[in-house]
Order: structure tokens, then sequence, then C-alpha cells
């Protein structure tokens, strides 16, 4: 098959949840990208029954080929006993195996081309009490991904077709968020969300920038954040972007949020993980798809968790993940063009 067809390397996130029901269903509804599923191949088979996918479909992936009508599989350390996938129930194996499925699957993109890693829901608690060493502090993938790729920055990005936004702080508590709001986590927050809407087609974004206290800060009354770390990492922003993006703020993160649903804006940039998640799954929860811009390779994921209470039932909906699929190939098209 042509080079030219995107290979989209799905980690199927914790096994006990919907990861593997949601990544075989939507590759089997995909088109125009060849898909390869990493995990364990009894587990994915069982998933492929559950939503009456013909295990014909599933092919043990070779190394090379691209065909998008099939939906390649490869096996990922050792297989999987059923205890190991029990619903909503996440023993040690089935964390270490989540995480092993990611870092697998960054190894084999960040070694092709014309390929994106796109993840599946984990747990982080399941994958940091593992018992493996390495990962008793994980976070998440967009800290973990950073560390694998010695990324000097990554940033969390959600995107849908109303709305796009980023994050300069992530997963910290948030009483450490105002010292972690620092100008250059803004500048970088800033110039990704530009290049990510550059990559989609959008050829000058125009972005605002939300404060991090009530109405900007009221001139220092409510908050000195704004004018000593947010404004300056405007500032270092507007350098590194010239004319390429329009850039406006600190405004207030309710007016940057609505005017930009509305079409004022094509994207926010957020102080904070709900700053951003709340208008984000308002707006667009199960379409919106988690983007880490920073990064040397293309990686999206779905906007959902892992569902244990919905978990092998057969009913989960795949829409989130096919469209993180189908946004990871058009980013991937967007930085070959």
């Amino acid at each position: 098959m042509s080079r030219a067809i995107p290979l989209l390397v799905v980690s199927t996130g914790c096994p006990s949840g919907i990861g593997p029901e949601v990544s075989v269903a939507a590759a089997a509804s995909l088109r125009g990208a060849a898909t390869v599923l990493l995990g364990d191949e009894q587990t994915l088979r069982a998933a492929a029954e559950l939503r009456r996918i013909s295990q014909r479909r599933l092919v043990a992936w070779d190394g090379r080929s691209r065909d998008p009508a099939k939906v390649y599989f490869a096996q990922v350390g050792e297989a999987l006993k059923d205890r190991d996938r029990a619903p909503g129930k996440p023993n040690a194996r089935a964390g270490r195996a989540q995480l092993e499925y990611v870092e697998a699957g960054y190894t084999l993109v960040k070694s092709s081309e014309l390929a994106a890693l796109v993840t599946g829901p984990v747990s982080k608690a399941a994958i940091a009490h593992s018992g493996l060493e390495r990962a008793s502090s994980f976070l998440g993938h967009t800290e973990w991904l950073q560390a694998l790729d010695g990324a000097e920055t990554s940033v969390m990005c959600f995107v849908s077709e109303r709305l796009a936004t980023s994050l300069v702080t992530t997963h910290v508590p948030i009483q450490r968020v105002p010292r972690e709001v620092k100008p250059a986590g803004v500048r970088a927050a800033t110039v990704e969300l530009a290049r990510l809407l550059q990559q989609l087609g959008n050829a000058r974004p125009s972005l605002a920038v939300a404060s991090l206290n009530p109405h900007a800060g009221e001139s220092k009354l409510l908050g000195g954040e704004e004018a000593r770390a947010i404004a300056p990492g405007i500032t270092a922003a507007k350098k590194v972007l010239g004319k390429s993006a329009v850039v406006t703020g600190p405004i207030g993160a309710e007016t940057a949020y609505r005017k930009a649903s509305a079409g004022g804006y094509d994207g926010v940039v957020a102080m904070y993980h709900d700053q951003a998640t709340i208008p984000m799954k308002l707006l667009a929860f199960g379409d919106a798809v988690n983007v880490t811009a920073g990064l040397s390779i293309v990686r999206t994921s779905v906007d959902h968790g892992t569902a244990y209470d919905i978990a092998w039932r057969g009913g989960a909906d795949e829409s989130g993940m096919r469209a993180a699929l189908e946004l990871g190939a058009r980013i991937v098209r967007g930085r070959a063009a």
C-alpha cells in the first residue's frame, strides 16, 4: 500500500474499561487511513465479538502494510488472562499492560513515516499502582509522552468543530496553579495552539488568552498573575508567531469561551485544567479530541475515561475514538503538506 496512507497506531487503553471496544469499533468504521491496534489479541477479539465485527477483519500486522480495509493488531507483552480484563476491576497486570501499549505505540510512531499515536482511555491509578517502579509517578499521557520524547514542552489541547483550546497547566492541584502559571508556559500554550490550528488548515488563527482571576484581575485588585505572568507570556508568544496569528488577552475566561463558542475566536488558551475542560465538555463532549502539541510525534486521544460502569456491555459509543483517529490523520497530513 502507498506510504501516502496515514498509519494510526492505537494504544487500546485499560483492558478492564471500554478502550478495547471503542478501539475496535472505531477502527472498523474508519476510511482513508490504516489502523494498528496495540494490545492483547484475545482481548481485542473479544471486543470484536462483542460488537459483532467479523474476526476476519482483525489481521496480525506485518510491520509494513497499510490497507485501510483491514483492522491490524499487534500483541504487546504477555497475553492477558480473563481476570486481567475483569470489567471495571483493573488489576496490577492490567495497569502494567496499558502503559506498555502507550510506550510501544510511541516507539512505533517515532520510527514510522506519516504516522500518529492515538491513545485509548487509561486509569492513572491502575498504572501508578501496577508495581512498575517507573510508573509510580504516572500523572497522564501528556507528561509521560513529553518525558519519552525528550521534548522541551508539551501542551494539552482539545479540538472540536466548535472550539479549540490549550492549557498552560495540566494535572496539578488547584492550590498550586497560581505559582505554576509562568510566562514560558503561557507562551508555549499560545504558540502550540496556533501551530496546531495552522496544521488543520487555518492559516492565521485568532486566539484569546484567558485570565486566571475573575475579570482579568481588575487591575490587580483580584490578583496579580495577569500582570506577572500572563501578559509577558502573550508578548513572548507574539514575538514567535509574528503576523501568522492574532493573539488577544488576557481577558476573562467566561468572555473568552463565550466569544469563541460563537465564532469570535478560533481558540482559547486556558490557565488550568477545568477552566478548559468544562466549556469543552459542555459544548462537545464525545466529539472533542485531546491533542498533545509540542512533541516530535502526532498524538491524539479520546476526551473520555475508562467508563468502568459500562465496560464490556457492548454499548460504549465509539464516536470519540473515531474523531481522535480522524483528527490524527488530518494533523499528519497537515504536517506533511
